[in-house]
């Protein structure tokens, strides 16, 4: 049996496969609640004469050690907290993945269609909020981040769109 030193990657091999049964558990979960989607959030793409895209999914990420499960959707399919009506904006919300690193925290972000110079990034103590816009092709996304940083610790990037942000210090 593997042992992974605690306070490293903390847990063990029978961590790891309560994580896995905790992970399995909550994409049950989450298959039951798309199905109560499928059948009461219908929608129509064609709204007021424009076509609109409609670009809906989920991201889940799961710790070592049994953390729990942590589901992001994306896209630009929102449900309306208030009339609970599903409706397809233009925005859409892009896919990211926040990596902490030892040296750096490194931000992936996928964003087809654009390029570095489409994309605006501000950052606030731990909040960057991205805007990207080209042509129909239009992202939004408040991002925290583990920890605070300055935006001289910043570094971009973005190649065939994919946006990565490195924050060092």
């Amino acid at each position: 049996m593997t042992t992974i030193k605690k306070g490293n990657l903390t847990g063990n091999v029978e961590g790891i496969l309560q994580g896995l049964g905790n992970l399995v558990e909550k994409l049950s979960e989450l298959a039951e609640k798309g199905e109560e989607l499928k059948q009461s959030g219908a929608f129509d793409i064609n709204t007021g004469g424009k076509d609109a895209k409609a670009v809906y999914g989920f991201s889940v990420k799961m710790g070592l050690g049994g953390d729990e499960a942590k589901i992001e959707p994306f896209g630009n399919v929102r449900r309306n907290e208030q009339t609970g009506e599903t409706v397809v904006q233009e925005v859409s919300e892009p896919l990211v993945d926040v990596l902490d690193e030892s040296d750096h925290v490194l931000v992936l972000v996928e964003m087809p269609g654009v390029g570095d110079e489409d994309i605006t990034l501000t950052l606030e103590g731990d909040i960057l909020t991205l805007h990207a816009e080209k042509g129909s092709k239009k992202y939004h996304k408040e991002i925290v981040l583990p920890r605070e940083f300055k935006s001289e610790a910043m570094e971009r990037s973005c190649r065939n769109g994919i946006l990565e942000v490195k924050f060092t210090g």
